[in-house]
């Protein structure tokens, strides 16, 4: 025989475990929506590091086979390039001329062989962008704002922005055809 499911004794167990839910509800769902929130906090860090770091890899790829019959055909130079570059393929990160302004071209002269010496930076001379220096592309003071404010107190929000750079570097191809070099950084 089947129990019966209207007896008295089991409608009011029920009744009773209604307020019980409730409460084991929210102790386990702003847990969860915490862990989550946070997730995706270090979810958004993730990619705009790996975004940055991609866009200023691109970059200096680009960068460093650009020959000055392209710079001529695009009526730019070297640096102006290599910046457009890294910007299109930061996905908006650094967008605009607040941007653009955080994206950096260096050039370096490599050491002799053998000197054990560091590379010379060689910015402001008009041959930089000779062919096997060294071409340094970076982001720098990009900063990136949560997307969910950290609770500490009741009262404090930290919405403090978390600094996030990028460098990426390697010697200029040899070329006949050097383009010219523009602003550095």
């Amino acid at each position: 025989m089947l129990p019966n499911r209207n007896a008295p004794g089991r409608s009011l167990r029920r009744k009773r475990s209604k307020g019980a839910e409730i409460i084991e509800f929210t102790f386990v769902f702003l847990p969860m929506m915490i862990m989550i929130l946070v997730l995706l906090d270090v979810a958004w860090a993730v990619f705009a590091k790996a975004t940055l770091s991609y866009a200023v890899r691109t970059g200096l790829r680009y960068g460093i086979t650009v020959t000055g019959t392209q710079a001529t055909a695009a009526s730019s130079d070297l640096c102006a390039m290599t910046k457009a570059r890294v910007q299109a393929n930061a996905l908006g990160l650094l967008r605009g001329s607040t941007g653009l302004a955080k994206i950096k071209v260096h050039f370096w002269q490599p050491p002799a062989p053998n000197s054990g010496t560091n590379p010379t930076l060689v910015d402001a001379q008009a041959d930089a962008n000779k062919p096997l220096n060294i071409m340094q592309v970076s982001i720098e003071g990009f900063t990136l704002s949560p997307l969910v404010p950290r609770l500490f107190s009741w009262r404090d929000l930290d919405t403090s922005s978390t600094s996030i750079a990028a460098t990426s570097y390697d010697l200029i191809e040899p070329s006949r055809d050097v383009p010219p070099k523009g602003t550095a950084p």
